[in-house]
Order: structure tokens, then C-alpha cells, then sequence
């Protein structure tokens, strides 16, 4: 495969793989830890990890994005790559240290000094990460991501999972984040090998690109971040549990089913910043698909939230299905413009995406504390609807201003799968009606099935009923026959 769709799609393969045995091992890891553990404990972990989230970003250098887009990266470059993450992973390690028992003071949580210690170590490790693997997205090769990927999540899951059972203490979330880390930094010079050298060379290169975009993303961690602090403080770690977990489960569906695309964008992206129509021709293919697919993974797990969480979680984390029935369509919805992101880093109008960020977050803020301090949990919930309605609509605005193609035009482009998704939510609803509230284990595993396969064959019907009605045009449906016929290519011979 030599064109750039035929690798993105070759990519995707690989990486679709990868993220099917991640998302398995994490669907699994948050059952098993949700039955062993106590909201309050998930909401000690979600408080040290948004700080370092936060800490992190702000000290963000976005290396990575700085060498795909770099026409001709030389070793001097990866080196002094590394040398940047590597001071960074241990300044950041300190300072977390440092801060540790303040926070812990400031939360009134004192096992928070703990966990964010060691949380600070992780950054050290992921400081060390082989820069060198960005080549291999460069030239849009990701079987190395699957090894990476499937081996680090597999020792994380091992380890988070036997301390849980063991154990029963917050501390295997934490645990569970470190060997993944560790198992990262061990398995990235393994695939690739790669000896680094300290140098503080192409600095001023690496900043002229990153300026921007490191801004853009300290706004946008502080944008989606804040909540969980402000949840923290104000409502307590058991509600904070809940929030965590809730959007967490919400926002997976949406990110599994369409990482392996949105991964292989970005340097799809960059290689062809330079023909306007190829791009936006490119832009709108991959766009209509990345839709297709997140709209029936996010709103299907919203509609059949109440069976899921109360079977595979139990009835302490009830009050998490509205969360995850008002969060996971959002998510889904906002894939219509999500893809904004990668396309304005491969034209370099980071600037632009950086002021996007800053709007939001002033309309952000006083929406989720104006919310919370009427309605609670609710209200920050009700509060991160309106946003990301909102955030869509500013996502397809930018779209049209960096590629010329218009909201309307990128509507069109996914209104069957929005008239799919519609027909499905609603005769799953329907159907939701008629089936008898239980507790039972067995019935709510065959209620799930029942709604599962009911969404699944409505959605799929009505996209190709549509389909066949409009005299079968160009979209996502091409596109699911041309990997189908990739995929029965090298299967036949065989």
C-alpha cells in the first residue's frame, strides 16, 4: 500500500486490534475494581490524577507532534527529544513531591499525599519513553503500537487487578499506573532500540512549532480538568468516585471504537497540508467514518446504561447511569467536529486552536460552578451537555475556516448516520419501557443482549436502507466495503 489512505487504513487494522484487547482489559480492570473497591477510593486517585494532569500539560513541550511534522528529523533531533522529556519527567517528579502534603491538607484527604507521590514518579518514567518510535508514525507503521500498547495494558491490568483482590485498597489503581508506565519505557527501546544522548540542542525549533500548542493545551486540561477538582472539593470524594468513574465509562466507547483512526490522522494529515482539496477531501472521508462509527458505540452504551452499570457494577454505582447516559452521547456528538484538532496542527494554525481553547474555557467555567452550586452533581453534569453541544459547533465553525467546507456541507456528510443513530435510540428506549425493572443477574444479562442486538440491527438497517435509497454515494459504507475487501484479499489465498 503506498497511497496515504491505504496506509491510514492498513494502520487502523493494526491498531484497531490493539485497542480491541485494550479496551477489553479496561472494560474488565474497571469491573473487577469497581466490585473490590469504594467510590471514595476511585475519588482519591481521579484528585491526584487530574493535578498531575495538570501539571503535566502546563509543562507540556508537544516534542511528539514537532518531529512528525518535521520535514527531515536527524538523530540530533530524538536526542534532544529525550533530553527535554527526561528533564521534565524528573523536575515534574519533584515538584509533585513537594506538593504532595499541602494538597493533602488543602482536600482534607490524607491519603492523598501517597498517591501523588507515586504518581510523580510515574511522570519521571514517562519521561524516558523512546522518542524514536514517533518515526514509525511518521511513516504510518503501527504494529510496534499494537506490541506497546496490548503489553503495557496487560501488565497494568495484572497488577492493579491482583492488588484489588488482594489487597482491596486504592492503591491498586495506582499500582496498576505504574508498571504500565514502567512496562512502556522497557517495551519502546525493545521494539526500536534507540541510545540517547543528553543534549539541549534545537530547543529554539522544537518552541517555535510547540508555542501555541503547548498554550492551547494547558487551556484545554484546565477546560476538562477543573470539574473534577471542583467536584472534589465542594461535593466530596464519594461523589468525585462517581464523576470519575461515570465519565470515564462514558467517554470509552466513543475513544476506543475511534482511536485507531484518530491516531493515524495526524501524520495522514501533515503529509498532505499542501494540496487544499486533497486534504479537504480527505478531511470529509475520514470524518464521515470516525462519526459513523462513534455515534452507535457512545449513544448505544447511553441507552442501555441502566442494565449495563447495574450488572457489571452492581447497585452501589447506580448513580452513575445518568452520568454515563448524558455523557456518552455528548461524547459521540462531538465527534462531528472533533477531528479539528489534528487538522489545524497539520496547517500550523495552532494559534487559531489555541484562542478555541481559551473561549471555551471562559464559557466553561462559570457554566459548571453556576450548575453545580443549583443543581449538584446534576447540575455539572446538565453543565457539561450544553458545553459540548456547543464545543461541536465551534469545532465544524473552525473546519470551515481552515478547509472551506461548510457546517452544513459536514452535516450532510452524516446525516445517515445521525437518522440511524436517531432510529436506534429510540426503538431501544421504546423497547426499555416494556421490560420489567430486576436485580437479578441472569435477566439483566438477558435484557442487555436483547437491547444490544435490537440497537445494533436498527442502526445497521436503517444506514444501509438509507444508503441503498440514495443510490448507494461515496461514505462511510465505501469505506467499511473497501477494508471488508483489504481484509477478504489477504484472508482468501490464505
Amino acid at each position: 500500500m503506498t497511497s496515504i489512505s491505504g496506509r491510514l487504513i492498513k494502520g487502523s487494522m493494526w491498531l484497531s486490534l490493539s485497542r480491541a484487547i485494550v479496551n477489553g482489559l479496561a472494560t474488565l480492570s474497571t469491573i473487577v475494581l469497581a466490585w473490590y473497591l469504594a467510590p471514595a477510593d476511585f475519588g482519591v486517585v481521579a484528585l491526584g490524577t487530574t493535578m498531575l494532569l495538570i501539571v503535566s500539560t502546563v509543562t507540556e513541550l508537544s516534542l511528539t507532534q514537532a518531529l512528525i511534522r518535521h520535514e527531515a528529523p536527524k538523530e540530533s533531533h530524538l536526542s534532544a527529544a529525550w533530553t527535554l522529556n527526561a528533564t521534565r519527567g524528573l523536575l515534574l517528579c519533584l515538584l509533585f513531591a513537594a506538593c504532595a502534603y499541602p494538597a493533602s491538607g488543602l482536600f482534607e484527604e490524607p491519603r492523598l499525599a501517597g498517591v501523588m507521590i507515586a504518581l510523580g514518579f510515574s511522570m519521571l518514567l514517562s519521561g524516558l519513553t523512546n522518542p524514536r518510535l514517533i518515526m514509525l508514525q511518521r511513516e504510518l507503521i503501527f504494529w510496534q503500537e499494537f506490541v506497546l500498547s496490548v503489553s503495557q495494558k496487560l501488565t497494568g491490568f495484572v497488577a492493579a487487578v491482583a492488588i484489588a483482590i488482594i489487597y482491596q485498597s486504592y492503591w491498586a489503581l495506582v499500582v496498576g499506573t505504574l508498571v504500565t508506565q514502567a512496562t512502556n519505557v522497557i517495551i519502546s527501546y525493545l521494539v526500536l532500540p534507540f541510545r540517547p544522548r543528553i543534549t539541549f540542542q534545537h530547543i529554539r525549533e522544537f518552541f517555535s512549532f510547540s508555542a501555541w500548542l503547548t498554550a492551547g493545551q494547558i487551556v484545554n486540561t484546565l477546560n476538562w480538568r477543573f470539574d473534577y477538582l471542583l467536584v472534589g472539593k465542594m461535593l466530596g470524594g464519594t461523589a468525585l468516585g462517581y464523576y470519575s468513574v461515570g465519565s470515564n465509562l462514558a467517554m470509552m466507547p466513543t475513544r476506543e471504537a475511534t482511536a485507531p483512526l484518530v491516531q493515524t490522522i495526524y501524520p495522514g494529515f501533515s503529509s498532505i497540508r499542501d494540496d487544499p482539496a486533497r486534504l479537504a477531501a480527505a478531511y470529509q472521508r475520514v470524518q464521515a467514518l470516525v462519526a459513523a462509527i462513534a455515534l452507535p458505540a457512545g449513544i448505544g452504551v447511553a441507552v442501555v446504561a441502566d442494565p449495563l452499570v447495574r450488572l457489571a457494577l452492581g447497585e452501589k454505582w447506580a448513580p452513575i447511569i445518568f452520568i454515563i447516559q448524558s455523557l456518552a452521547s455528548v461524547f459521540a456528538l462531538q465527534t462531528l467536529g472533533s477531528l479539528v484538532q489534528p487538522l489545524g496542527m497539520a496547517k500550523g494554525e495552532t494559534r487559531l486552536l489555541f484562542i478555541r481553547d481559551t473561549q471555551m474555557l471562559c464559557v466553561r467555567v462559570p457554566i459548571m460552578i453556576v450548575g453545580l452550586m443549583l443543581a449538584g452533581l446534576q447540575g455539572v453534569i446538565i453543565g457539561r451537555v450544553f458545553t459540548g453541544l456547543f464545543s461541536a459547533l465551534v469545532n465544524m465553525i473552525l473546519v470551515r475556516r481552515f478547509i472551506g467546507v461548510t457546517v452544513l456541507k459536514q452535516l450532510s456528510a452524516n446525516m445517515r448516520a445521525l437518522t440511524s443513530i436517531a432510529v436506534m435510540a429510540a426503538g431501544v428506549t421504546l423497547a426499555s419501557g416494556y421490560l420489567p425493572h430486576t436485580t437479578e443477574k441472569i435477566m439483566l444479562a438477558e435484557q442487555l443482549a436483547m437491547l444490544v442486538a435490537l440497537g445494533a440491527g436498527l442502526y445497521c438497517g436503517s444506514t444501509l436502507l438509507l444508503w441503498m435509497l440514495m443510490g448507494r454515494p461515496a461514505g462511510p459504507e465505501t469505506e467499511v466495503q473497501k477494508i471488508l475487501g483489504k481484509i477478504l484479499s489477504k484472508v482468501r489465498p490464505a
